[in-house]
């Protein structure tokens, strides 16, 4: 596989610097303009009830069911702002996984090399309540790979070195070695973790999270997370070397040739399974859909059964009603499906989105069933699927934050989204996607809280990184794919440690005279995975209030392992470094060991 590297990749570096709106944070934990639902919580202490006796009252006696799934615990439910105020429950929940090189056939078409958690796939469900603490202990049993698990979405407060992305938080896992990552869960909802080690979790090495709270709907039956994903018969490491080759072409990566639902499905010829649920006739049951793609963005429906979608990513919303929702890559939906139509049969679909310029060679299809159906396959037909690549709508938070405007166009700083061809020390071309000319190339055995601890700030160029020294400031983002751009494709932007306010997408170039009018400031959209619009713009926001080192990145697998990514070090001084001699540096120390032993590998991707 890819290990010490041994070739520098020449770089132009970043011209962005990092432009913030000296707003104090109180505004923004506190929101501006919000509905009268939107009760305000203290800052301190985070287990605080309400001020008033009506409000004391009913948090204290209001009990999570299946008509009162705003509630939750005392003092805190559905109008909580969960950036401030989180319950700490004082339970720890405790996980072991350990991955493994083994095979897998999940649609029936032939077993190919996977690498598998707990031999399975997906990897076990997190589950964990509103509150908790995770103690996760990771056994890497991989024979010639390293590896990192991140637990996307996951805000990871005060515990940076908790995130999984090597090179950045930490050190590669080395193959024997394991350790325990352990953070709590500050907001509740529906994600998932991966490995953040190359292309890896493209062969497996991923599993779902389902943390329990409220909701801004009633549902009478938790089905539990459901993920969609596409699936390639060869590795995800030679899926990506041929994506790489490609592009040095002006090409794309290959089609995938399935697309699994709950990790299985049937394959052209008719192999495999399809996934089954099962409905209960009159109730309302929750799903919570996530889309764990190596490169696809996929359209989902039920035949005959609208979704009421409650959440996107870890965000409650107002409810609102769809026949089909577009999943991008690292996205999630929570829907809520009443069932209340004829007991029968009815298909899921999973679809590829071809204007996201996704490409595969199956269709992703289940089956869901009503109580006392007939056997046999569904006989339903589905409904017309939009075709625009873009986020669901309307996404409106349930608790209502307004991000300030003032001096915005004097304060944003850019990023440009591009690919050009370097040169290895082989003389072989490889492409690479860049951001402001720069691709991101990371040590697996020297992450930048290395660089934190040592108190080292020659940074290398390859290390995308942007620094945020201001805390507790606004910090906003124009993204783009600049005319001219050889491959203008949609992209999953992803940032680590943060929900971003979405203020705004669209084609073309972004101007303030002319494009500032599109922006929403109250109440805008957030979440953790947004669509760059292919050669468009895309405006993000988000405040400097978690001390770390954050990727930012593009999540289609292919773009991260060829250097689309950036890293935020934000509030140095202020980062919860690991305690001497602890876990994490034994980590470091037995991954620099496996290199010394392993010189052979080669790092041939950005590590991420």
């Amino acid at each position: 596989m890819k290990l010490p590297l041994l070739f520098a990749v020449p770089l132009l570096g970043l011209t962005s610097s990092s432009l913030a709106e000296n707003i104090p944070l109180s505004n923004y934990l506190w929101g501006e303009g919000g509905p009268s639902r939107a009760r305000l919580e203290r800052r301190t202490p985070p287990n605080l009830l309400p001020k008033s006796d009506t409000d004391l009252a009913e948090r204290a006696t209001c009990t999570n069911t299946a008509t009162t799934r705003n509630c939750w615990t005392s003092g805190f439910d559905i109008n909580t702002n969960y950036y401030n105020s989180w319950p700490n429950t004082g339970v720890t929940v405790n996980y072991n996984l350990q991955i493994t090189n083994t095979t897998c056939n999940p649609d029936g078409n032939g077993a190919r090399v996977c690498m598998l958690i707990n031999n399975s796939y997906p990897g076990p469900t997190i589950v964990a309540n509103w509150g908790d603490t995770l103690s996760i202990t990771v056994r890497n049993m991989l024979q010639h790979n390293g590896t990192s698990i991140h637990w996307h979405g996951l805000r990871q407060l005060n515990s940076n070195i908790q995130d999984g992305a090597n090179g950045i938080t930490e050190c590669s896992l080395a193959p024997g070695d394991s350790k325990t990552y352990t953070f709590q869960a500050t907001e509740y909802g529906t994600s998932w973790y991966h490995s953040h080690f190359s292309a890896q979790y493209g062969d497996g090495v991923v599993g779902t999270i389902q943390i329990n709270g409220p909701a801004t709907a009633n549902y009478d039956i938790d089905l539990g997370t459901y993920p969609v994903t596409d699936w390639y018969y060869k590795t995800a490491f030679q899926t990506a070397a041929i994506s790489q080759q490609s592009l040095q072409v002006g090409g794309g990566p290959p089609p995938g040739d399935n697309i699994l639902i709950n990790g299985t499905n049937k394959n052209a010829n008719g192999g495999g399974s399809y996934n089954r649920v099962t409905l209960t006739p009159g109730k309302k049951h929750r799903l919570r859909l996530i889309n764990t793609s190596m490169e696809n963005a996929i359209i989902v429906s039920l035949d005959n059964h609208p979704f009421s979608v409650i959440a996107s990513d870890f965000v409650p919303i107002n409810p609102f009603s769809t026949d089909w929702l577009l999943i991008g890559i690292g996205q999630r939906y929570d829907v809520i499906i009443q069932a209340n139509q004829t007991t029968a049969n009815y298909w899921f679909r999973a679809n590829v989105q071809a204007s996201c310029a996704a490409a595969n060679n199956g269709a992703g299809l289940s089956i869901f069933s009503y109580t006392g159906a007939a056997a046999g396959n569904p006989t339903t037909t589905g409904s017309t699927a939009p075709t625009a690549c873009q986020d669901a709508s309307p996404l409106v938070p349930w608790v209502s934050l307004t991000v300030p405007s003032t001096s915005f166009a004097n304060q944003v700083g850019n990023l440009q989204v591009d690919f050009g061809t370097e040169v290895s020390t082989n003389g072989q071309n490889v492409v690479y996607w860049q951001v402001n000319k720069s691709a991101i190339d990371i040590n697996p055995s020297d992450p930048t809280i290395q660089y934190v601890i040592d108190h080292n700030t020659s940074y290398p160029r390859a290390y995308n990184l942007i620094e945020i020294t201001s805390a507790n400031t606004w910090q906003y983002w124009i993204i783009e794919e600049p005319a001219g751009t050889l491959a203008p494709i949609p992209h999953p932007i992803h940032l680590h440690g943060h929900d971003f306010f979405v203020l705004g997408t669209g084609s073309g170039t972004f101007s303030t005279s002319t494009s500032l009018s599109q922006l929403n400031f109250k109440n805008p959209p957030r979440r953790d995975v947004t669509f760059l619009p292919g050669g468009g713009w895309l405006v993000i926001a988000f405040p400097s209030d978690n001390p770390g080192a954050w990727l930012m990145h593009c999540h289609i697998g292919w773009h991260v392992s060829e250097g689309l990514s950036v890293q935020f070090l934000e509030r140095k001084s202020e980062i919860t470094l690991p305690a001497t001699n602890s876990q994490w540096f034994n980590t470091c120390q037995n991954w620099k060991n496996y290199q010394q032993n392993h010189p052979i590998y080669v790092q041939d991707d950005s590590g991420l």
